[in-house]
């Protein structure tokens, strides 16, 4: 699903000597899971009344096509002020190294910020990254979460291109990149459980995590009602009242599988017989040799 509306805006930054260019794959898309994008929230909820934004480390992976993961972020302590910025790189490496211990496949790949100003800090920061992620490109994560007046809450990632015929850091252009977020059925759990808390949270209180059958309760609800829409949709297309869409079409006979003459002939039937009959010999095996190992600890007594 995607974070944020596509943007083509490009943000020159102005930086002091000493930009190293990778030679690495230029990253061509952006994954975020909630994990990370939760802990950027609640670094910013943490930050300091003075702080406008704050900052941090994206860990995850790459893979060779150019699509980089996000599974991770931690913190970075930093202060800005009008003539300077200071990043504590020390507390970044140790950080760094105890999530290296618990993760080892989860490598630097960029950092994150909130607020949609990308300043002439914003350059120096991505200077330093680059050289942790060489020879790999550092990717930039902008978090905007909505605090500013008129600004919409989301998400867009950037990366840093050197421009002229001596790439120098004044000269480094952010370009943005797809950005979306990406979750897996455990997570997809906890999400529910976070969309189903009250938006008061004055009176909210939390419950306990779903046990497995109200789960599948749910997904058979969701199930249903994505069966009403479709049938709906059908209805009207059949009546005349909206125009059939052919891509619509072909995915619903893809997803469906089998036609009404097939359940007429009693194909579902057939193969719902099938599935039992393997279902059964699977469990027949696993008995017999369930049985054969006990026999043969009763011989070696």
């Amino acid at each position: 699903m995607p974070l944020g509306p596509p943007s083509s805006a490009i943000y020159l930054q102005n930086t002091a000597p000493g930009f190293i260019a990778t030679p690495g794959r230029t990253p061509t898309s952006v994954t975020v899971h909630p994990v990370a994008l939760f802990s950027i929230l609640d670094h910013f909820l943490r930050r300091n009344d003075k702080q406008d934004r704050v900052i941090g480390t994206l860990l995850g992976t790459r893979s060779e096509n150019g699509e980089v993961e996000v599974r991770s972020s931690f913190a970075v302590l930093h202060s800005e002020t009008a003539d300077q910025v200071a990043v504590d790189m020390d507390y970044h490496r140790t950080m760094f190294d105890l999530h290296h211990k618990v993760s080892p496949k989860e490598v630097i790949v960029g950092w994150y910020s909130t607020g949609s100003t990308l300043n002439t800090y914003s350059a120096l920061i991505q200077n330093f990254y680059t050289q942790e992620t060489a020879p790999h490109q550092a990717i930039h994560l902008s978090v905007n979460t909505g605090a500013e007046g008129g600004q919409q809450a989301g998400v867009k990632a950037y990366v840093g291109s050197p421009v002229g015929v001596n790439p120098k850091p004044e000269n480094c252009v952010f370009v943005p990149i797809p950005c979306e977020l990406r979750f897996n059925d455990a997570e997809r759990s906890g999400l529910d459980l976070l969309a189903s808390t009250p938006a008061n949270s004055s009176n909210a209180t939390f419950t306990n995590p779903a046990s497995d059958l109200e789960l599948l309760e749910r997904s058979l609800v969701q199930v249903s009602e994505m069966l009403d829409r479709v049938l709906a949709y059908v209805q009207s297309v059949l009546s005349g009242e909206v125009k059939g869409d052919p891509a619509v079409g072909r995915y619903l006979m893809d997803a469906l599988g089998a036609s009404s003459e097939d359940l007429e002939k009693g194909e579902f039937n057939s193969h719902l017989q099938d599935t039992l009959m393997v279902s059964y010999l699977a469990n027949l095996v696993r008995s017999q040799a369930e049985v054969s190992s006990r026999l043969a600890l009763v011989k070696a007594s």
